[in-house]
C-alpha cells in the first residue's frame, strides 16, 4: 500500500483473547540458562515472529520479566495452523517489515492513544560508523535501521501509531549477522541529501510536520544510533534527551531503568554502566516531540558486536526499549489520573 512509504499507521483490531486447546501444541522443557529467544530458536521458531504468541500461551508459567523457569514445560506456538493463529488474535500486515515479518499480531492496546516517530541514524550517502567483520564491511545505518524496524513492530503490536521516518524499501527486518550495505534510504519517499546538515534538517522537518498534525495526542520520538569508539572500548546502551524537556528525560530514564532491571535479572554478574543525560545534538534540540536518543553499542568493539550483530540480541534491544516506552506511557497516565 502506497501510504506505507511515508509512515506506518496502526489499525486496531479487537483482540479476541486466546481460546486454544493447548494440549494440541508441542511442548518444550526450559534448560539452565534458557530464555524465550534461545528456547524458540532451538526448536526452529523465529523469536521475532512468535515471541508474543509464546508469552500469551505461557503467561501463567513465566517468571519476572518473562523469564523461563528451569525444568518447566512450556507450550510452543503453532507456526502452521492458521486457525489457531486467528484465534489468538487478529494481525495486520506491514510490507515495510519484509515478507517474513510483515504480519504483526495484536498483543494488546496498551499504546492505543499514542503516536511514535522513529528515526534510524545516518543512511543514504552516509553509512555512519563502519567496521570490518570477517572481511566484510558492516555499517551503523543498517543495524540502527534493523533495530528501528523491530521496535516499530513491537510498538504496533501494542496499539501505537508508528511513523518510521527513514525507510528502505528493499530492507525489511533481517535475521542475518552481516547486513548488506546499500544507499537507497528515503525520508517521506525523497532521497537523502548529500550534506549532513541537510539530512538532519530533512528528518527533523518530517517529524515536526507530522507532530503538528497530531497535536493533542501523546507523541514521542526515538532516535537510534550505533556508536564508534576505540576498538577495545565496549559500552552499554545509553541515552540522551533535551536538557529542558521533562518528558524527554522521563522517557529516557524509563528505558534506562528497564535496561538496568533486565541486566540485574539476566546478567547478574555484569554491572550495567549505561547512562542517560542531556546533550545538545541537532535532532535533540530541533524536533518538537519529547524524545530519547539511543546509542546501542560500539560497532568497533568485539564485545558490543555480539549485541549488534546477533539478530536475537537486536530483537531483545527492541523489546527492552519498547518495555521502557510502555512504562513511560503508563506511568504518565497514572500521574495524570492522580
Amino acid at each position: 500500500m502506497k501510504f506505507l512509504r511515508i509512515s506506518i499507521l496502526f489499525v486496531f483490531v479487537h483482540f479476541q483473547g486466546i481460546g486454544l486447546a493447548q494440549e494440541a501444541n508441542l511442548k518444550a522443557v526450559a534448560k539452565e540458562g534458557d530464555g524465550i529467544y534461545s528456547l524458540l530458536r532451538r526448536h526452529g521458531i523465529s523469536p521475532t515472529k512468535f515471541y508474543n504468541k509464546f508469552v500469551a500461551l505461557n503467561a501463567e508459567h513465566l517468571g519476572e520479566d518473562e523469564s523461563l523457569l528451569m525444568g518447566r514445560s512450556y507450550v510452543l506456538p503453532d507456526t502452521l495452523d492458521t486457525k489457531k493463529v486467528e484465534e489468538m488474535g487478529k494481525s495486520v500486515e506491514y510490507p515495510i517489515f519484509g515478507e517474513q515479518f510483515a504480519k504483526v499480531d495484536v498483543a494488546s492496546n496498551r499504546l492505543g492513544d499514542t503516536v511514535y516517530y522513529l528515526i534510524s541514524g545516518h543512511g543514504g550517502p552516509d553509512p555512519g560508523a563502519v567496521e570490518k567483520y570477517n572481511d566484510k564491511l558492516i555499517a551503523e545505518d543498517e543495524y540502527a535501521y534493523d533495530v528501528t524496524l523491530r521496535l516499530a513492530r513491537e510498538l504496533i503490536s501494542h496499539g501505537a501509531e508508528v511513523h518510521v521516518i527513514v525507510q528502505d524499501d528493499n530492507d525489511g527486518i533481517r535475521d542475518q549477522r552481516v547486513l548488506e550495505l546499500d544507499t537507497d534510504e528515503t525520508v517521506l519517499s525523497k532521497p537523502l541529501p548529500l550534506g549532513q546538515l541537510a539530512r538532519l534538517k530533512q528528518r527533523t522537518e518530517a517529524v515536526n510536520g507530522l507532530y503538528r498534525k497530531n497535536v493533542g495526542k501523546h507523541q514521542r520520538l526515538l532516535v537510534i544510533h550505533v556508536d564508534s569508539r576505540g576498538e577495545g572500548t565496549n559500552i552499554d546502551v545509553f541515552f540522551y534527551h533535551h536538557e529542558k524537556s521533562k518528558n524527554g528525560k522521563k522517557l529516557a530514564e524509563s528505558i534506562h531503568q528497564t535496561f538496568l532491571r533486565k541486566y540485574k535479572k539476566f546478567q547478574p554478574n555484569r554491572l550495567y554502566n549505561g547512562t542517560f543525560m542531556d546533550r545538545n545534538l541537532y535532532v535533540v534540540k530541533n524536533t518538537l516531540p519529547a524524545m530519547a536518543y539511543i546509542e546501542i553499542g560500539n560497532i568497533r568493539s568485539k564485545k558490543d558486536q555480539r549485541r549488534i550483530l546477533d539478530p536475537d540480541n537486536r530483537q531483545a534491544l527492541a523489546k527492552w526499549i519498547s518495555e521502557g516506552i510502555l512504562l513511560d506511557y503508563e506511568s504518565s497516565k497514572t500521574f495524570i489520573a492522580k
